[in-house]
């Protein structure tokens, strides 16, 4: 599933594409939505913003299209009327002069006024975005602290939306490698240095995956490993999807378990066990 920086780089490359101009054509795959198709193709769209893992694409008639990729889903910017050979389902299509936006295999997508997307069921109850330049370090480390989660475990905290949008499968592992935490903490369990470098963690390595396209280790280390002819999927991450492999930092060998059903990597070393 797309995380926070590939949903928000996906937003700037539609909103590139096709924001302030004609409409020429939209198209929904759902019968259900098909009632909106001129309305919208008569709209401008003003943005594209990214809420946590799902996109709002807002039109100047005050509507809105709500889509969330889910497992799935992809959005792909293409010529107009330009369609990739793919298996994938098209579920919606908006077409310029030049560009069309075209989104394949996502099932979660509906049409909202200004109104309703304040009383979405998840857009008005996801946490701060990580990557919105309003949230802040101290805010996440006060959150981390709030009753209803800090005696959570944070392998299953970093990823609920409604703690903080944005944050998924690999941040959650370089996350905490990056602050030093291991996996099986909570807030509670945590002194507050443990806290303040969470918070600035949860910040930082989201926001340099964004500006990256996707890097989270040390750039500097990033940069000599580049030089020695690594490939991206051997720099990429500190600890993520590099089980048996040794730490950059120590040399310890990654473990990988399963967590919740998902894969989570840290070092035994830089991130002990209490």
């Amino acid at each position: 599933m797309p995380e926070g920086p590939e949903i928000k780089r996906a937003a700037d490359k539609i909103a590139k594409a096709i924001s302030q101009q004609p409409i020429t054509e939209l198209f929904f795959a759902f019968d259900r939505l098909k009632r909106f198709e001129e309305t919208l193709a008569a709209a401008t769209v003003i943005a594209v913003e990214p809420r946590g893992k799902a996109l709002l694409t807002r039109f100047d008639n005050h509507l809105n299209i709500y889509s969330h990729n889910q497992l799935y889903g992809v959005w792909m910017v293409r010529k107009v009327q330009s369609y990739p050979q793919t298996n994938r389902q098209l579920r919606l299509a908006i077409h310029t002069a030049k560009k069309s936006a075209l989104l394949y295999s996502a099932s979660d997508i509906e049409v909202l006024t200004d109104y309703e997307c304040d009383h979405h069921p998840f857009l008005s109850r996801i946490g701060p975005d990580v990557l919105n330049p309003a949230t802040t370090v101290e805010q996440v480390a006060q959150r981390l602290m709030e009753k209803r989660f800090y005696r959570r475990r944070l392998t299953t905290l970093l990823l609920d939306q409604q703690f903080l949008s944005g944050l998924g499968n690999y941040l959650r592992s370089e996350i905490l490698f990056a602050a030093g935490i291991h996996p099986s903490l909570r807030p509670v369990d945590c002194t507050a240095a443990q806290i303040q470098q969470l918070a600035e963690q949860a910040i930082a390595l989201p926001r340099q995956s964004y500006e990256t396209g996707g890097i989270t280790n040390d750039l500097a280390r990033v940069a000599q490993l580049k030089a020695q002819g690594l490939r991206r999927s051997q720099y990429r991450f500190y600890v993520f999807s590099r089980a048996a492999r040794a730490c950059y930092q120590c040399g310890t060998s990654i473990i990988k378990e399963q967590i919740g059903g998902r894969r989570c990597y840290y070092c035994p070393n830089c991130q002990p066990r209490p």
